[in-house]
């Protein structure tokens, strides 16, 4: 029993439970699970992802700081890899993940103690104490310079000078190969250092280097590896990743059957094989070995392969990725005409975003933050997951590798793609990341996004539009795939589109993704539709509260792709959350309805009436529901009132949205009002389902023009 360093309480530690979130701990603990929740610990930044930092809390620990738990933006954090810092330690999965929380206090003087948080005991720190040194003091036979922890890989790394025949007969027992050895490289050419630890390896005899050859290990693949742990085996395969940790560098690399990381160290926080690069074929060798529960690769040797060697690796990837990625069959899902005859291109892009995972392309998937493209990109999301797992070997790479943002609106623009490339350029160059494939779904299909996807074109990042409009033809030309209808089919929602695809890119979702094109749909799904939702236990209302409830979170962190809620919404079947969430949808959608009745006028000409909102002055803009939304459910609940056509007009400052009875494309709107008011800087963004901007000087012309070019288009 001793007392707390801060307060004095006795207390079997050394800090009471009221104090602990005012001291940091230096974690000397070899798994996760010896963590302490609530306390804040010190760390060492090990690199960044889009989604947050990751950090070392010890020397076999690696947290996750989620950029939604900074007090800041993720791009303005000015640390780099290998700083010091101070995190809170919040959860400790079950799998061994780590969330960590932010710190205001970044420095060991800016606490009120420092304590070490040992799991044989916690004890006070002292000067023998140092994160580089767990035990609190060197070893006594070896040079403080010769042993380095591996804060990436939990490996230790013991630096030793060896002499001529140990040597030898060391690489020729491994099965290893000596740096610079052309004999034992073959037509490669080996760089760097052995990275085996060794400082130097002296010229061999021509005996061992014969010996080594002897020994040289047979190739195996990435799916084998799990039965091999411990064992030392040969890879060949090609460099898809490269970043530098505060202790080795991590190979990412591709066989035809998946992905593994592979440890290289050359000394703490030096770049090891500085000539080897994305894209290199490579032939490594190493032993393997689990980290924090995934499968490693700890590297003794890597050579670059050549000519014949590389050819063959490349053909051998080919023909693997060809054979995999297309599938054998598209299968729409409810039998839906229109997207019955998208057969072809749904084919293509499944093919195309199959073959991203099978290369470790990072996926972006991009929609607009409607119900309908959410419910699409988390289709889509749902199918790659599990496709991703299968494929690499370390736990977190569903976070490196698929990434859904969601967009305002339905247009892909310059700020968008500028936003992408900012960050893959960033991914690539910190992280060794290979350039994404983008997926833009409910949005993007319009003329508007062709300055975009040319932007994306220039760095070589493939692209995809799935959408229930029918995509300009200039969009068509600047993308890979565009699975979009031939002709406008009002029956249909991009969702329909995009479950069909997702369950071409992954059969083994197929079943969970049954209820999606129903639950799209806010008026009469297609009776194909709702039955295959009733085959999967989801009825008329457990549907509508899904889809209410998405819409409601679709608007909150509109920024944010909220990965697990989500998915939790839609796939849950227990309902209970949805149903919770659509209530206070209903709830706040008829408030701000109620609203927007009373505040309406009613203009028209002849058989045509025309109800106009002021959005700007009669609606809450920043709160839900969004207007777009807000004007879907006005029209829907005073048409039937309607003699005759019958159109709802939102007007705000500068832009103008329509919805009709009978369908009017925005684009002949936006001409007959720009006829009228010539000098109101008219435009239309979005396409035949857009809308018409202007300027704001002339918004009462721009109104009354628009109420009367109703009158003529719906008549």
């Amino acid at each position: 029993m001793g007392t707390c360093i801060i307060c004095d309480t006795p207390v079997d530690g050394e800090v009471c439970e009221f104090h602990e979130e005012d001291v940091c701990f230096l974690f000397r603990g070899t798994d996760a699970s010896q963590l302490t929740p609530r306390r804040y610990y010190e760390g060492t930044v090990d690199g960044y992802a889009d989604f947050g930092v990751f950090v070392d809390i010890g020397p076999r620990v690696t947290g996750l700081l989620h950029r939604s738990e900074l007090d800041k933006r993720l791009e303005s954090l000015d640390w780099e890899p290998g700083d010091t810092v101070f995190v809170q330690v919040l959860d400790v999965r079950d799998n061994g993940n780590v969330d960590l929380g932010w710190s205001i206090r970044q420095g060991r003087d800016e606490f009120r103690g420092c304590v070490v948080d040992d799991p044989d005991g916690e004890r006070r720190l002292d000067e023998a104490d140092s994160i580089d040194e767990p035990d609190g003091s060197a070893d006594e036979t070896t040079p403080a310079s010769a042993e380095t922890d591996d804060e990436s890989t939990g490996m230790t790394e013991q630096t030793e000078t060896t002499t001529g025949t140990d040597s030898a007969d060391e690489s020729a027992a491994t099965g290893s190969s000596s740096a610079g050895t052309d004999e034992a490289a073959g037509d490669g050419a080996t760089v760097g250092s052995t990275n085996g630890g060794t400082a130097a390896v002296v010229a061999e005899s021509d005996e061992s280097t014969e010996a080594a050859a002897d020994a040289e290990l047979a190739r195996t693949t990435v799916d084998a590896l799990a039965d091999q742990v411990g064992a030392i085996v040969r890879l060949d395969g090609v460099v898809t990743g490269v970043r530098q940790t505060t202790g080795p560098t991590i190979f990412e690399l591709r066989d035809e059957t998946g992905t593994i990381e592979c440890a290289a160290f050359e000394e703490a926080g030096v770049r090891a094989y500085p000539d080897v690069d994305l894209d290199d074929v490579v032939s490594i060798e190493g032993e393997v070995e689990r980290h924090n529960g995934d499968l490693q690769i700890e590297t003794e040797s890597l050579t670059v392969l050549t000519d014949d060697e590389r050819q063959a690796v490349l053909d051998r990837h080919e023909a693997a990725i060809e054979d995999e990625a297309r599938p054998a069959s598209v299968d729409p899902l409810g039998g839906h005409e229109t997207v019955d005859g998208l057969t072809d291109e749904l084919t293509e892009a499944a093919t195309t975003i199959r073959r991203a995972v099978m290369e470790a392309r990072p996926i972006v998937v991009r929609h607009s933050d409607t119900a309908d493209g959410y419910v699409a990109g988390a289709a889509i999301e749902h199918a790659l997951l599990p496709l991703i797992e299968d494929k690499h070997t370390r736990d977190d790479a569903i976070y490196h590798y698929v990434t859904r943002r969601p967009l305002e609106g339905t247009v892909y623009d310059m700020d968008d793609a500028t936003g992408d490339v900012s960050n893959m350029l960033d991914a690539r160059d910190r992280h060794g990341e290979q350039l994404p494939l983008v997926v833009v779904v409910d949005a993007g299909s319009t003329i508007e996004s062709t300055d975009a996807y040319e932007l994306l074109a220039q760095y070589g990042a493939d692209r995809l539009v799935v959408d229930a409009n029918v995509a300009d033809s200039a969009v068509s030309e600047t993308v890979r795939t565009a699975v979009t209808p031939g002709d406008r089919d009002e029956t249909l929602t991009t969702t329909a589109i995009a479950a069909t695809l997702a369950a071409a890119v992954n059969a083994d979702v197929r079943e969970d993704l049954r209820h999606l094109p129903a639950l799209s749909y806010w008026e009469s799904p297609p009776e194909s539709y709702v039955d295959l939702a009733s085959e999967a236990g989801f009825d008329a209302d457990a549907l509508a509260d899904r889809r209410n409830a998405v819409a409601l979170e679709a608007h909150y962190q509109s920024y944010n792709d909220k990965r697990e809620l989500i998915a939790d919404l839609l796939f849950d079947s227990n309902g209970g959350l949805a149903g919770h969430v659509g209530d206070q949808f209903r709830e706040k959608l008829e408030t701000e309805l109620a609203t927007a009745r009373e505040n309406t006028t009613v203009s028209g000409t002849g058989d045509v009436t025309v109800t106009v909102l002021d959005t700007a002055q009669f609606t809450h803009r920043y709160d839900f529901p969004p207007t777009g939304l807000l004007l879907d459910a006005l029209h829907r609940s005073e048409r039937d009132r309607a003699d005759g056509p019958f159109a709802t007009l939102g007007v705000d400052e500068a832009e103008l949205s329509v919805r009709t009875t009978d369908f009017v494309d925005v684009r002949d709107l936006g001409d007959a009002i720009a006829t009228a008011v010539p000098d109101a800087g008219v435009t239309v963004v979005g396409g035949a389902d857009g809308t018409v901007e202007f300027l704001k000087g002339e918004r009462e012309a721009v109104q009354d023009a628009a109420v009367d070019a109703l009158g003529d288009l719906l008549e």
